[in-house]
């Protein structure tokens, strides 16, 4: 008979198991250059990351991440929800194209998850993805069990941190939001019944934004920041605060013991006030220690979120910056794989950078200061239509630089861009190519990287759209 401090010993080291922290990362590709899939793969090798979420299902990220033994998550995209919806056919089409084809011996891609749509049910959509949702999933389901592939990969649809709300900020008046309380059931329906996890975005840095009772120092986690009660509940931080008042929205349409994943958590570096380098440093620190101290949270103790997610791996310069500039800096990385802080994730030792990246020539196209600099201003607004201009926003890490040193900036954005052909720095006689770096303390005038990638991705969307118009279902088009 096994004696007692043994039996202890035992039930100790599977409790401590069962609460291995998993930590993965978002790996998106909305940039103007792109670093290459090779160099990215390397990049999450060396940092010991081993679960990555695509916002896609790209040929060329698949075949890079081909026997990395990273686990993945490929997505639908919403434009292709409602043909997936009405049709089976498509669906196993998709299935064989972008789960099928790279779960082979020769293609060992180790996929995890299938997501429905990429925040299908966000408020700023209406009603434009979320009648196709259940269907597309459903369909999606059947095609894997058809192509045996049901035991292996789940089906999961990333609901965005507007899905759920509570109106006092009390967890415990959390609840769905009316016009998706119908679809919700179905989907938890669902999702309990393949036992696939419920994928869900909290945005402590929103939340602040947005929310005045929420102080910086309870965003980040730190022990100084006054604690919200609620009832006898104690919250010390706002990731607590938000994930218990999505548990008791899941609890009051009866799934309470439903599994989460933290599909997207961060803090971007740039782009408005709070913002900064070291700000996300903090947070990170905070979010990471606070996973493994195993605590969970008042509603849901000792039971942790089963993976968590970290938006971003990369800054990306040609995201959608209509809730805000912050949003083209998410990366724990630079667009270029260079690390903003130091971190550690999953293996104990400061974030590693990418190796032998491969930039455009050493030159930046700054403003002549010999010109007449009358219309300087106009022609650099018009630059910023097309470049990345977000640094230059209150509380931009180049938003203190002094005119014309701002003009530089934006006609070096632009220059980079255009993969510095001489043309994009003519700005009607005003731009000039210099080899000198005009950076200026914390404002980086970038050089681009040399890559090819983005218009192999740029085509791969072209391909998926071309042949679902020959099904006549190519009906909201790629961006």
């Amino acid at each position: 008979m096994m004696t007692s401090p043994l039996w202890f010993l035992l039930i100790t080291m599977t409790q401590f198991l069962s609460l291995t922290v998993s930590i993965g990362v978002n790996w998106g590709t909305t940039a103007s250059h792109p670093l290459p899939p090779s160099k990215v793969v390397e990049l999450l090798k060396s940092n010991g990351i081993t679960k990555v979420r695509l916002f896609n299902a790209e040929p060329i990220l698949l075949q890079a991440l081909s026997n990395s033994n990273a686990d993945v998550t490929v997505t639908v995209p919403n434009s292709m929800l409602k043909s997936l919806n009405s049709s089976r056919k498509a669906a196993e089409s998709w299935v064989h194209d972008n789960v099928t084809r790279y779960s082979g011996p020769t293609a060992a891609v180790r996929i995890q998850y299938v997501a429905i749509g990429d925040d299908p049910f966000l408020q700023t959509y209406g009603d434009q993805f979320q009648p196709f949702v259940i269907g597309a999933a459903f369909n999606i389901q059947t095609a894997l069990t058809k192509a045996n592939l049901a035991s292996k990969v789940k089906v999961v649809v990333p609901c965005g941190a507007d899905t759920y709300l509570s109106e006092s900020g009390m967890p415990s008046k959390g609840h769905f939001r009316p016009n998706l309380n119908k679809t919700m059931i179905e989907l938890l329906s669902f999702l309990s019944k393949h036992h696939s996890p419920f994928f869900v975005t909290i945005s402590p840095f929103i939340s602040f934004q947005q929310n005045k009772n929420i102080s910086l120092d309870f965003a980040l986690f730190k022990e100084t920041a006054r604690a919200h009660n609620d009832g006898r509940k104690k919250y010390k931080n706002s990731f607590d605060l938000s994930y218990d008042t999505l548990v008791t929205a899941l609890s009051g349409i009866g799934f309470s013991s439903m599994d989460i994943v933290v599909a997207q958590i961060g803090w971007p570096t740039d782009g408005a006030t709070n913002a900064t380098s070291s700000t996300a440093e903090t947070f990170m620190k905070g979010l990471v220690n606070h996973l493994n101290s195993n605590a969970g949270t008042p509603l849901r103790p000792r039971n942790l979120p089963i993976e968590t997610y970290i938006f971003s791996l990369l800054d990306e310069d040609q995201r959608s910056i209509s809730t805000g500039n912050f949003e083209r800096h998410w990366g724990l990385f630079t667009f270029d794989g260079q690390a903003k802080y130091r971190f550690n994730l999953n293996q104990g030792k400061p974030l590693v950078n990418a190796q032998d990246v491969d930039y455009l020539a050493s030159k930046w196209c700054v403003v002549n200061n010999n010109k007449d600099l009358s219309n300087a201003s106009a022609r650099a607004s018009e630059a910023c239509l097309d470049a990345d201009c977000s640094e230059l926003s209150p509380g931009g890490s180049c938003y203190n630089i002094s005119w014309p040193a701002n003009i530089s900036y934006a006609f070096n954005s632009y220059y980079q861009q255009h993969d510095q052909s001489a043309d994009s720095c003519d700005f009607g006689g005003l731009g000039l190519i210099t080899t000198v770096d005009p950076s200026l303390d914390r404002c980086r005038f970038a050089i681009q990287l040399r890559t090819s990638y983005s218009v192999s991705l740029h085509a791969g969307n072209l391909f998926w759209c071309l042949i679902l118009q020959v099904a006549n279902i190519c009906l909201f088009g790629f961006t």
